[in-house]
């Protein structure tokens, strides 16, 4: 059998409780659970799990990223196609009704502002409701496109 020496330690509480019913449910002794607690410190496990949990993260970041830029990309491809939109239809205007047309866009930019700080303070995102529409859309069964392999009309 394989000495032992005893050693007195000193615990909080309630981390003394913790390896009390940790030690219950395993049915093991409370020196077990700091032993091996104690081995798995001073062992090199306690560096693979961590970076194991911070290879997590950083996948959970990477794919936080990709979905930020997919949404940049569809509001640059939005501002994009309004612009030139705009650009199309919009006439140009003659000297005589610049100031009142500099007037009226001043007042509907404001009302503009006005709109996005309500939007942005309720929480309504634009790419919100384009995903949810572009989502129903897709669960409507006359929207969807037909497959020639699908066995449905």
């Amino acid at each position: 059998m394989a000495t032992r020496t005893r050693m007195n330690v000193y615990f909080d509480p309630e981390l003394l409780q913790q390896v009390e019913m940790l030690a219950l449910r395993r049915n093991v002794s409370k020196s077990a659970i700091v032993e091996a607690s104690v081995a798995s410190f001073l062992s090199g496990d306690a560096a693979d799990r961590l970076e194991a949990a911070m290879t997590r993260r950083l996948d959970r970041l990477g794919r936080q990223m990709d979905g930020l830029d997919e949404d940049l990309a569809v509001l640059g491809e939005t501002l994009s196609l309004f612009v030139q939109f705009w650009l199309t239809i919009t006439p140009p205007i003659s000297d005589t009704g610049q100031s009142s047309a500099r007037a009226k866009g001043v007042e509907r930019f404001e009302g503009f502002i006005q709109t996005l700080g309500k939007r942005l303070a309720t929480g309504d995102r634009f790419l919100k409701e384009l995903s949810r529409d572009v989502d129903s859309l897709g669960d409507s069964p006359a929207q969807r496109p037909s497959d020639p392999d699908s066995d449905r009309p």
